[in-house]
């Protein structure tokens, strides 16, 4: 079996204006925490739900249409950094946004990751963050490999209506079974 590789040196540029930016902000504060501060859920600001300390975000750089960031609201790095509550509220957005991309989008699969650190891959290192990216079978093409340009079917502006119209009501789903 033969591995194939993608490389995207153009998304270097970005990872390192990003976190450059983020550095230069006089008042300390990262996009994260601006937008833990934004308000209610509005297409103004990409922000999709809120619940317990965390936030759902349209990510403003997307892989594909409807890629999210579920983010918690404090400002740390580190997964160890969260409190048991922090990470169990956590856990709780990320399955939510995955039943939003699901309803909204009907993916073949999702990808849910976090780059931790800049060396991972981390835009904005210091707001601990977690991705979750809808994926359709055959959904990469040649324009991200030959012009370094990805192909997105829908603005935020649609892909944020999009979800927010199937937006799941965590308090309907499912609570699974115990032990």
């Amino acid at each position: 079996m033969s591995l194939d590789q993608l490389w995207a040196g153009w998304r270097m540029d970005y990872v390192e204006a990003a976190t450059t930016a983020e550095r230069a902000r006089e008042d300390g504060t990262c996009v994260f925490c601006r937008l833990a501060a934004s308000g209610p859920p509005a297409a103004e600001t990409g922000v999709l739900a809120r619940a317990d300390g965390v936030f759902t975000v349209l990510n403003r750089y997307p892989y594909a249409s409807g890629h999210l960031l579920v983010v918690p609201e404090r400002h740390v790095a580190e997964l160890a950094e969260l409190g048991r509550e922090e990470g169990a509220a956590l856990w709780d957005a990320l399955r939510t946004a995955v039943a939003g991309i699901e309803r909204a989008y009907q993916p073949d699969g999702v990808n849910v990751g976090a780059n931790l650190g800049r060396a991972a891959g981390a835009g904005i290192p210091r707001h601990l963050h977690l991705h979750v990216v809808p994926r359709w079978s055959g959904d990469t093409n040649f324009m991200t490999t030959v012009a370094g340009v990805r192909v997105l079917p829908q603005s935020l502006l649609d892909s944020w209506r999009a979800l927010s119209a199937r937006w799941p009501d965590p308090a309907q789903e499912p609570q699974g079974t115990t032990s």
